[in-house]
C-alpha cells in the first residue's frame, strides 16, 4: 500500500514539474516574441508565432492555478533573459530572430515529444498529454516558419542556435528544479 502512495505521489511530482517547466518555457518564449517585435513591430510573422504562445502560456498558467502548482521562482530572469535573447537577435536581422527560434523551438520539440512518451500510458492525463501534442505540433509549424523566412542564412548561425540551445536546455532544467 505504501509503494502505491509514494508511486503516486512521485508522478504527482514528475506531473507538477512538466507543468511548472511548461509553463516557464512558454513565458520564456513569449517573452523572446515581445523583444522580437520591438524591433519588428509589424511583422506579421512574428506576431502569428507570439500569439499562438500567449495561447500556450494562458493555458499552462490556467492549469498550474488549476492544480495549485507552483511556478519556477525564476520567472524574473526568464523574463529578462527572454525579451533580452529576443531584442538582440532582432537587432542583429530579421534572419537570426529567426534563427533564435529555430533554436528554441527545436529544443522545446524534443521536450515536448519526451513529455508525450513519458505520459503516452497514463490514462489519467489524457488532456494534458492532448495539450502537450498540439502545443508541439505549433512548437514544429514555428521551427518551420523560421527556416521558411530564411533562418539558416543568418550570420554564424550554427554558431548561435548551438548556443541559445544549451541556454534553452539550461533553463527547463533549472525550471524543473527551483
Amino acid at each position: 500500500m505504501k509503494s502505491t502512495l509514494t508511486n503516486n505521489k512521485a508522478k504527482k511530482k514528475i506531473i507538477a514539474d512538466m507543468i511548472r517547466v511548461n509553463q516557464a518555457g512558454e513565458f520564456g518564449a513569449q517573452k523572446i516574441y515581445e523583444g522580437q517585435l520591438e524591433v519588428f513591430k509589424d511583422d506579421k510573422i512574428i506576431q502569428k508565432m507570439a500569439s499562438q504562445e500567449k495561447i500556450h502560456l494562458d493555458t499552462f498558467n490556467k492549469i498550474l492555478i488549476e492544480r495549485g502548482i507552483r511556478p519556477t521562482a525564476l520567472s524574473p530572469l526568464w523574463s529578462v533573459g527572454g525579451y533580452l535573447l529576443g531584442f538582440t537577435t532582432a537587432l542583429i536581422d530579421r534572419k537570426a530572430a529567426m534563427a533564435c527560434t529555430v533554436a528554441v523551438e527545436e529544443v522545446i520539440e524534443e521536450h515536448y515529444k519526451e513529455q508525450q512518451n513519458n505520459l503516452k500510458h497514463d490514462n489519467t492525463e489524457k488532456e494534458l498529454i492532448k495539450i502537450i501534442k498540439k502545443f508541439r505540433e505549433e512548437e514544429i509549424e514555428h521551427k518551420n516558419t523560421a527556416l521558411e523566412h530564411d533562418a539558416q542564412d543568418a550570420k554564424g548561425y550554427y554558431l548561435m542556435t548551438k548556443g541559445i540551445k544549451k541556454i534553452t536546455k539550461l533553463a527547463i532544467f533549472l525550471s524543473k528544479k527551483i
